[in-house]
């Protein structure tokens, strides 16, 4: 295989992708009370959901290394493409610049790309499934990123979790009003915008009127969805993202549908019971 895709673990990889041959993760790592996780193959979501349960500190996590990165690169394929978490989340996306970098000044120039998702978790995914059939449709390397960069730069993501202690203890809601009491059972419906930061779109009282409002959003948003696919991650809740796909479908004309179960990273933040929609 002439070319290789390389995500960091916020990016869900389904068991087509794993078996494809043509897809690669770089690990981040998590460290709840004292305990460092790693967030590959190993990582149990009902364990971690349990620690995270039973620390008061909010859990931490470091991105990949340049160093990892640059191994991830040597390889014997042509095109390089990199999809990161989000820039304005995360330092993987420098991380893996400067693993870009490092690699030139020890073994030359070679093709690699890295791509800065400005999303997370299944937003990373939909973005290596474009590469990819960007790249069995033929396409050179510099026509797979301006489409692949066009696509990204349409993409919109929404979520709905259970609880935002994670997200604000590590600073990513900068800029977001505080919340009603959590007495209230109010639900905040979260998006990103278009630089890849996270904006409160609204909230309502309770998880059910929460993704109805998420729907509504992400329908109001919806172009040219025959041509896209749809995608949904979900913390410990398959039935709940099975609903809200099932609306989703019905209501507009998406190609296909994938439904992935959060990993480490999107674990941490999404919380048991978070909705992660990308379209």
């Amino acid at each position: 295989m002439n070319y290789k895709i390389i995500m960091d673990s916020c990016g869900e990889l389904t068991d087509k992708m794993k078996q494809s041959g043509c897809f690669k993760q770089a690990s981040l790592t998590m460290e709840v009370g004292g305990v460092s996780i790693r967030d590959d193959e190993t990582f149990n979501q009902a364990e971690f959901l349990k620690r995270v349960a039973e620390c008061p500190d909010s859990p931490k996590s470091s991105c990949p290394s340049p160093e990892e990165y640059m191994e991830s690169y040597r390889c014997d394929a042509q095109h390089i493409y990199v999809v990161t978490l989000s820039s304005e989340l995360s330092g993987s996306y420098n991380s893996a610049e400067l693993g870009k970098k490092l690699y030139e000044e020890e073994y030359g120039k070679k093709e690699i790309y890295v791509f800065n998702s400005r999303s997370a978790s299944v937003g990373e995914t939909l973005i290596g499934l474009k590469i990819q059939a960007c790249e069995e449709a033929g396409m050179s390397f510099q026509e797979v990123i301006d489409t692949v960069e066009a696509y990204i730069s349409e993409q919109h993501t929404y979520f709905v979790l259970e609880t935002l202690d994670t997200l604000k203890k590590n600073g990513r809601l900068s800029g977001v009003k505080a919340l009603v009491a959590s007495a209230l059972n109010i639900k905040p419906i979260m998006g990103s915008k278009p630089e890849g930061t996270i904006c409160q779109l609204g909230q309502a009282r309770g998880m059910k009127k929460a993704l109805a409002k998420l729907i509504d959003y992400a329908l109001q948003d919806a172009e040219h969805t025959e041509d896209k696919i749809l995608g949904i991650s979900h913390c410990n809740c398959p039935e709940r993202a099975k609903e809200v796909q099932k609306i989703l479908m019905d209501s507009a004309a998406f190609k296909e549908s994938i439904i992935v179960d959060t990993a480490g990273i999107s674990t941490m933040y999404a919380n048991d019971g978070g909705i992660i929609v990308v379209i």
